[in-house]
């Protein structure tokens, strides 16, 4: 084993109030980046504010509101690594290549499971108050 000192990346962060600062610049990039070329994010951000107002209408308690919203924040978490993973294979090549689609449809089947979930639990919380046992 070599003794040498690991390189360090000069875009690490710093530490203190500037690496907070930082981080959260670096979150809003993410998140314009997000909006601007991603239709997905854009589309399932709109099912999460929809989804948010029916959750907060709804008769039910507030942790079980909170799994509502929870569950679809979560899809929009997935959509954004997602969407970090299809830019890095992109970054590395462009050409056709079996890894690079493994790597894409693994990502695309995470953010499919998180949705399934998603409706899974809206379901569970609200068809019962549909009336329906």
């Amino acid at each position: 084993m070599s003794d040498s000192p690991q390189p360090i990346s000069q875009f690490k962060s710093k530490s203190g109030l500037k690496r907070i600062f930082g981080a959260f610049h670096y979150s809003m990039e993410g998140f314009r980046a997000a909006w601007k070329g991603e239709h997905a994010f854009r589309q399932e951000l709109a099912v999460v504010v929809v989804a948010t107002i029916v959750a907060l209408c709804l008769p039910v308690p507030a942790l079980q509101q909170l799994m509502l919203i929870g569950v679809f924040v979560l899809v929009l978490v997935v959509e954004l690594l997602n969407s970090a993973i299809e830019a890095v294979v992109d970054r590395v090549s462009l050409e056709r290549n079996p890894l690079s689609k493994n790597a894409k449809d693994f990502g695309s089947a995470a953010v499919f499971l998180t949705f399934s979930l998603a409706a899974a639990t809206w379901g569970v919380i609200v068809y019962p108050l549909l009336g329906f046992r």
